[in-house]
Formats: C-alpha cells, sequence, structure tokens
C-alpha cells in the first residue's frame, strides 16, 4: 500500500543539525495510510508545514525521493507539534472512511470487539454502538454523536487512537500501518 500524497509536518532547509552531510528534509504524514514518511525535496524547493505534495510514481514536482518511513520517536518538535491537527483534518476530509468503520467494525478476538481499541469505549459505549448500528447505518461523525448516547466525540476518538498507532506501541493497528521498525 502505497501513498500518493502527504502532507508536510516539518520541512528542514538544511537537514539535520546532527547529520554530516547536510541536504534538505521534510517529513510528512501520507493521505491514505497516515505513513510517517522522510522526504527529500527536490533542488531550490521550498515547502511548508501543512502543505499537500505528491508522491506516487511518475513525475514528482516537489519531490526528489522518499527516503523511507520515519519512526514516530524520531520526528523533529515541530512535526510533533502539528501532526495532532494535520490528522484531524485528514479524518475529516475522509470522514466517511471512519463513519464506515464505526458501520463495519467488528470482533478482533472472542473477548474483544475493534470499538475497545478506541480510547474511552468501553462495554457500555460498545453495546450502545451495536445497537444503534442495528436499527440503521451511521451517516456521519455527527450521526453518530446524536445516536449514541454520552459518547465521547468520535472525531477526537479517532484522531486519538490514529496518533496512538502512530507512536507505534501497539499490538492491533485499525486506522494505520504497522510502523516498520529499523535495527
Amino acid at each position: 500500500m502505497k501513498e500518493e500524497t502527504c502532507l508536510i509536518l516539518d520541512f528542514l532547509p538544511n537537514g539535520y543539525a546532527d547529520r554530516r552531510k547536510s541536504e534538505p528534509i521534510a517529513q510528512a504524514i501520507g493521505t491514505s495510510y497516515f505513513s510517517l514518511l522522510e522526504l527529500v525535496p527536490r533542488e531550490g524547493i521550498n515547502i511548508t508545514p501543512e502543505e499537500e505534495v505528491y508522491i506516487g510514481d511518475g513525475k514528482r514536482d516537489k519531490i526528489r525521493f522518499i527516503r523511507g518511513q520515519i519512526e514516530y520517536d524520531k520526528l523533529t518538535n515541530m512535526a510533533k507539534t502539528v501532526v495532532h491537527d494535520v490528522v484531524e483534518k485528514l479524518a475529516q476530509r475522509n470522514e466517511q472512511r471512519f463513519v464506515e468503520f464505526f458501520n463495519k467494525a467488528s470482533t478482533i478476538t472472542p473477548r474483544m470487539h475493534q470499538f475497545q481499541l478506541l480510547p474511552g469505549i468501553g462495554k457500555k459505549h460498545l453495546m450502545d454502538i451495536l445497537d444503534e448500528r442495528r436499527k440503521k447505518p451511521f451517516q456521519s461523525f455527527q450521526d453518530i454523536k446524536d445516536r449514541v448516547k454520552l459518547f465521547p466525540d468520535p472525531l477526537k476518538t479517532v484522531v486519538a487512537r490514529i496518533i496512538q498507532e502512530l507512536e507505534g506501541n501497539e499490538k492491533y493497528y485499525i486506522f494505520t500501518q504497522r510502523p516498520f521498525k529499523r535495527f
């Protein structure tokens, strides 16, 4: 699963301070699978945080090459500062994908449901969500909020889970790809 576009989290025009060879580096997050990526921009290109850039196959106007995945703890302070807002914008932009998750999520093990991986979701909310979706599929985040009593904000719940997965210490991944581990 490859990303076609990504949003820039941080741009270091002179590269990392602790590296001998200085080349411009951009840290970014994929718009489809939330992959954390390290990119090398083309010569003379300036990129701004939250700018969307094409990284798919074929001609890339701003990115020379993708260096690879980057772990959450290797993000710059700037990237860590903006990643939450960027993930929230991506989740809003892809609202139907996440509403579909609420309509189709199922059990992982006989004792655990995918909903229980979401922060703040216990047995009570699990039963309420399942009861409501049996009546009629959810249409939007607002619909979930309106129909499931005392449910935390679905958008914020999804964003919190994505951030947890990006941090890379989860057993199950429902919205992102398991981060690639370097040894």
